[in-house]
């Protein structure tokens, strides 16, 4: 039995290496599936699947990139936000977000972007991981900026280890076994699609999604919030982050904590789809949704 290969969103900061004083650090924001075949269209230039604005500039380095998106549309609006923060409603009310401060460099000025898109509202409440892919641009965040406590800061490689053909047995045993919500006592009638587990592998905990999202926002402030940050796991009674659950169940990135970056990062058995719209920043897809 095949499962679906994970869904990977990530929007990603490319830095130019080019000896030309004009180009040298400049920054290019973008959106990718597949961050390692991404980085080489952009240095082979636009012929080869590259954005028109780094043809011929590189060449460019992908520092970081910003993963865990529930889905494209939240990665492509992050994407344009940071692209154009002074045009973007949720980040236009902040003083000086939209050109950079003297003497501040361009890739400063984009870190200082991101941290403020990372505590607004709704960016502030995806489970999000913050990826750092260079050494030499690694950057602590400002104090008074620091990244939501769910959001995990990490270095190194990305690298997703489920294959196209790799069975999970835990879901698909539960195919041919009646399962029960720990929480709604009912009946799981699609294992596949609704049920989700505990990230702690001694937990035996089996819900619907639902059950354990409303689970997890009940006593939240914020009415409005649809999507838990994070709960109290009914079972182990542990904390947890609704991110994890969602990456174990959709197949989790292992996350190679190594700031010695000299190995490409990989992107393994994700989608072949092309990363459609992610060329040129100059579209306007997204114009009206900030």
């Amino acid at each position: 039995m095949s499962l679906e290969k994970e869904d990977f969103f990530g929007v990603y900061c490319l830095v130019s290496k080019n000896e030309n004083p004009k180009l040298k650090n400049r920054c290019y924001i973008g959106f990718t599936v597949n961050p390692n075949r991404r980085e080489t269209q952009h240095n082979r230039g636009k012929d080869f699947g590259g954005a028109k604005k780094t043809s011929n500039r590189g060449p460019w380095v992908m520092v970081m990139i910003i993963h865990g998106f529930p889905n494209k549309i939240a990665a492509l609006r992050f994407e344009w936000a940071w692209q154009k923060p002074g045009q973007s409603r949720i980040l236009r009310h902040i003083p000086g977000i939209e050109k950079r401060r003297p003497r501040e460099s361009h890739f400063t000025y984009h870190l200082r972007i991101l941290s403020e898109m990372l505590r607004v509202v709704p960016f502030c409440r995806l489970p999000l991981s913050i990826q750092w892919l260079s050494d030499d641009h690694f950057t602590d965040f400002p104090v008074e900026r620091i990244p939501p406590m769910h959001m995990a800061i990490r270095c190194g490689r990305i690298t997703c280890k489920r294959k196209t053909n790799e069975i999970d047995t835990e879901i698909v045993s539960s195919q041919n076994v009646v399962q029960f919500c720990d929480i709604c006592d009912n009946i799981i009638e699609n294992p596949l699609n609704e049920m989700i587990t505990c990230v702690n592998v001694s937990c035996k905990l089996v819900s619907h999604i639902v059950c354990l999202a409303e689970q997890f926002l009940k006593g939240n402030e914020d009415k409005g919030q649809v999507i838990p940050v994070q709960g109290k796991c009914p079972n182990c009674l542990k904390e947890l982050l609704w991110g994890d659950l969602i990456r174990k169940k959709k197949g989790c990135c292992d996350i190679e904590p190594d700031l010695n970056n000299t190995d490409a990062f990989e992107i393994k058995d994700l989608s072949e789809d092309e990363d459609n719209n992610e060329e040129d920043d100059e579209t306007e897809l997204f114009t009206e949704i900030n």
